[in-house]
């Protein structure tokens, strides 16, 4: 659990899964961003994985900036998000696109992820009380 800027709204509840090949952002996450479901674009393949058993149809897509950082040690990149209608704690996933895009190093015993910036390694660490609220 992280805590990027998605187009300038930061998010507390944002999950970092490198088993995961799509980034998802779920349809709760999409008022506060100040998007409605005209600014997606629409997809008509399904995907696997979250459901068990059967596919699940994606919304629509978009492409969104995000963030990782403060305002004078970061790094951004547009990212592509599928948006999804489920019912969950999280605002987004950030699967393995994410993760490269950034060139992201992830520790799991730690709970950081280091990304190289222009001012030297970013180091997000996750915030385990906001991942037992999730659970």
């Amino acid at each position: 659990m992280l805590d990027p800027t998605i187009r300038n709204v930061r998010f507390k509840k944002v999950l970092i899964d490198s088993g995961s090949a799509l980034n998802i952002l779920f349809v709760g996450a999409l008022t506060e961003l100040g998007l409605i479901k005209d600014d997606l674009i629409p997809v008509d393949s399904p995907f696997w994985g979250i459901v068990p058993g059967r596919a699940s149809q994606p919304l629509g897509k978009i492409t969104l900036l995000v963030q990782f950082g403060t305002t004078d040690h970061f790094r951004t990149n547009y990212m592509n998000f599928f948006m999804v209608d489920f019912n969950t704690t999280y605002h987004a996933i950030l699967g393995q696109p994410a993760l490269v895009k950034f060139m992201v190093v992830p520790h799991y015993v730690y709970m950081v992820l280091k990304i190289l910036t222009e001012q030297g390694i970013l180091t997000p660490c996750a915030d385990i009380s906001s991942a037992y609220d999730c659970e």
